[in-house]
């Protein structure tokens, strides 16, 4: 097991023995949770912040989603709690606190045990929810280890869904000529622009439409979905259907577990359409500009060679994690190789190699896909490993105990609050470390055997599995679809004892002057930068002011979900759950 990647890490857990608790004796959940619950809902409305600080642990966390800030943060630690609570209480207007049905006590640890509730409250401005985390104390009363306070929606912009649906009777054709107008924005220029026409985009767009606010996406590919259909064959999404529900329409019961690429695009284009998105396809943003009003100036170019410029409230970029751009290594002597170069954005299926000797450089999820497609068409296919890969069973690694995404799993929209809910400093302060430590050794017998076969595997950054591999890298993990047992198996061969030195005509040479031989090099080494987005879009002087966007602040916070640098631009990016949430307000207007 390779530890190079493990880094310093300190404990965050809220373990009994941390919190000097002996004998927990007979617990009443419900009880606990409404008696604390009850005095703190009376403190915060007396604005009383001490006594409210007493009611948590001195290293407890607060994380805070819009309801109070305005923004995503997380205060950490008593002191940081005081001090959040005397700046945004006097301003909140926090009341009508109300316990919700959901309480429950939870033992996600054998050390750890913490009861959790769900309430929810209004502040003057939106309806608010909230999830706490009580464990006991050696003293006696249950404290707050962890709260979050999430913004639900503003007061005077509901969502025109249920009773608010649009309630006029249209024919068939004033149906379409009204869809034709919109979509052509015959009247007007949207309030936001979108970059992108993938799932973040859409559920931003469709947010938007039942709030009254008119977006336009504007996407480059032909039909929505594309950015699927154009990918290899035997790709399927590599999380499972409970974390992939969409606003309004969730994917039926009958969904397989694991979303073919095909079968997600052609869902996606149905989702677009139901729900009566504003959708430019063939489209490229050529250039925008920030005028000084803050509003934004957009030039779009049409493939049939039209073109508009569009000025707008919000500019959001969503295309995705990275610039869209292939990256592709620098190998010296490239021009020595007598075979083909090509990056796997390039790959379609094994048939188009069949008898070639395929070395693919990469061991992440898009480096496995390839290399097992090639070795079940029975292709001589080496991969190339650069460093060591934390790699998680699909199906084992999503059932852990206290999984929120899996069958049987609370609702969505519960599992949603509930995962936000956890500060990413308590994640990467020992839950993720003790998850990952149960997946590897729940696959202890299956890992020993792939590191027997010379592939080289580790825990992830800190030791924290899958969670910062996603953050701060968005790769560098397997999610294992069989790739695994067909490496142990030895239909894909690995080369990982030295670094790539160069090309020489017949394949690739090592740093120990070791040799490779292929026809075909396939580079699964993903994409650029996503700044890159904002510098061909917006220019070098905008792209330049932005910080690094992958990874997370010292709260914890995604970076890329944070406001950016420039007023009304921002980042749409992520997994579908992880959009719920995207609801902000500025001097420009609202956007949700």
């Amino acid at each position: 097991m390779d530890t190079s990647k493990s880094g310093h890490w300190e404990s965050r857990l809220p373990t009994l023995d941390k919190l000097g608790v002996k004998d927990l004796g007979q617990i009443d959940e419900l009880k606990i949770a409404q008696d604390w619950f009850q005095v703190f809902s009376s403190y915060v409305t007396a604005g009383n912040v001490e006594e409210i600080v007493g009611l948590f642990c001195d290293d407890s966390l607060w994380r805070d989603l819009l309801a109070l800030t305005w923004n995503m943060r997380t205060f950490d630690g008593s002191s940081n709690i005081r001090t959040f609570l005397r700046d945004r209480i006097p301003h909140a207007h926090m009341q009508g606190f109300k316990l919700k049905e959901f309480v429950r006590l939870q033992k996600p640890f054998p050390d750890m045990i913490w009861i959790v509730g769900m309430f929810e409250f209004e502040t003057g401005t939106g309806m608010c929810s909230g999830v706490f985390r009580l464990v006991p104390t050696a003293e006696g009363p249950w404290k707050a280890y962890t709260i979050f306070t999430v913004l639900e929606s503003l007061k005077g912009y509901p969502e025109k869904i249920g009773a608010l649906r649009d309630p006029c009777a249209l024919t068939g054709r004033q149906w379409r000529e009204k869809r034709d107008r919109e979509i052509a924005f015959e009247d007007g220029d949207p309030a936001v622009l979108i970059v992108g026409g993938g799932q973040s985009a859409l559920q931003l767009a469709a947010r938007l439409k039942f709030l009254d606010i008119p977006s336009l996406i504007i996407e480059k590919d032909a039909r929505v979905g594309d950015v699927w259909r154009n990918r290899y064959d035997a790709l399927s999404l590599h999380f499972p259907v409970w974390n992939d529900h969409m606003p309004y329409i969730p994917f039926p019961p009958t969904w397989p577990s694991y979303t073919p690429s095909l079968k997600m695009a052609d869902w996606l284009e149905s989702y677009a359409t139901t729900l009566e998105l504003n959708i430019w396809t063939s489209c490229t943003v050529v250039g925008a500009t920030q005028d000084a009003d803050n509003k934004w100036r957009v030039r779009v170019h049409r493939d049939d060679g039209s073109g508009r410029v569009f000025r707008v409230n919000h500019l959001v970029i969503a295309t995705g994690l990275g610039d869209g751009i292939p990256t592709m290594p620098d190998i010296p002597n490239s021009a020595l190789f007598n075979g083909v170069v090509e990056h796997s954005a390039r790959y379609r299926r094994a048939s188009d190699y069949q008898g070639k000797k395929v070395i693919v450089i990469g061991a992440g999820n898009a480096g496995h896909d390839v290399a097992s497609d090639l070795a079940r068409a029975g292709n001589d296919v080496t991969m190339f490993q650069r460093s060591s890969t934390f790699v998680m069973n699909l199906d084992k690694g999503w059932n852990s105990p206290i999984a929120l995404y899996c069958e049987g799993g609370p609702p969505v929209d519960i599992a949603d609050r509930l995962s936000q809910s956890l500060p990413h400093l308590l994640l990467e302060g020992g839950m993720a470390q003790r998850t990952a430590q149960a997946i590897v050794d729940d696959q202890k017998e299956h890992l020993d055997k792939l590191m027997k076969s010379g592939f080289r595997i580790n825990k992830g950054i800190k030791d924290a599995g899958v969670l910062l591999q996603l953050k701060e890298k968005s790769g560098g993990h397997y999610f294992d679809t069989g790739g695994s047992q067909l490496i142990i198996d030895g239909k894909i061969k690995v080369k990982n004892d030295s670094q790539i030195k160069s090309y020489y005509p017949g394949g690739l040479e090592f740093e120990d002057g070791s040799k490779v031989e292929a026809d075909v090099i396939i580079c699964a080494t993903g994409v650029g930068d996503m700044r890159n987005s904002i510098h061909r879009i917006c220019g070098e002087e905008v792209g330049n002011s932005f910080p690094r966007l992958l990874g997370v602040n010292a709260e914890g916070e995604l970076n890329f979900s944070l406001a950016l640098p420039r007023p009304g631009l921002r980042m749409m990016v992520g997994k579908c759950h992880q959009n719920l949430y995207m609801v902000f307000c500025n001097e420009s207007g609202i956007v949700a």
